[in-house]
């Protein structure tokens, strides 16, 4: 296999045929050794991460499949802590869509003149653009479409997409009596086909869930949501 590409939390390589293999890492993001799902930096390395997020990834990618959601899944590997998947061309250089339903992390710090901590948010999708150095910043329908890195057309393709996967994933943890208050996507288009197609994963990295009021760790989430499954 050809390394394509070492990312904080995954190693990309190529196995031909417009597929590629992700390697799950312990790494996760945060800043000064705290998690946190936004960051765009590690922040510190969790023993059994790697394996956890591919667990919780594997379980709704296929579900999403199963519902007839375009994703890049494949298969997966959990003893291997890898996953196949179709190889995928990024939006621009990349871009992070992030379905909210309370008022928390980089929102409420934007916000909070207008709003308190972990107020209810109705399905609010934003979308930032991937970029350690500015920060992430968040980018509007119109500046998208006026830069060439999404038509309307996709725009409103992926905020639809994102409301009816995130919905799926929030109602999933629900029956585990977990609460989501945010989760971030990745699309891009199918190299092969260039349908619009969820990428990346799907885990406790990459959302915040509480239960009874109180914030559930990623490894500490996939326990408690596969359980018994």
């Amino acid at each position: 296999m050809e390394l394509k590409y070492q990312g904080k939390t995954k190693d990309v390589y190529s196995l031909g045929n417009h597929q590629v293999l992700l390697k799950f890492k312990d790494d996760v993001t945060g800043t000064d050794g705290v998690f946190d799902p936004g960051a765009n930096t590690v922040g510190l390395t969790i023993e059994g991460a790697g394996r956890s997020g591919l667990k919780m990834t594997k379980y709704f990618f296929e579900l999403a499949n199963a519902n007839n959601i375009p994703t890049h899944y494949v298969t997966a590997d959990l003893d291997e802590v890898s996953m196949v998947v179709k190889e995928a061309v990024p939006f621009g250089k990349g871009l992070e869509v992030i379905c909210r339903y309370r008022a928390v992390g980089s929102f409420f710090r934007r916000y909070n003149d207008y709003c308190t901590e972990g107020q209810a948010l109705d399905s609010f999708v934003e979308i930032t653009i991937k970029d350690d150095e500015k920060g992430d910043p968040v980018i509007s329908e119109d500046a998208l479409a006026m830069l060439g890195i999404l038509s309307h057309e996709e725009y409103n393709t992926l905020k639809e997409l994102t409301k009816t996967i995130c919905w799926m994933v929030k109602e999933e943890l629900a029956k585990k009596e977990l609460e989501l208050y945010d989760i971030k996507l990745e699309f891009g288009r199918d190299k092969a086909t260039n349908e619009i197609i969820l990428i990346d994963e799907i885990s406790g990295g990459n959302m915040r869930v509480y239960q009874a009021g109180q914030y559930v760790a990623p490894l500490d989430l996939e326990k408690l949501f596969l359980s018994n499954l």
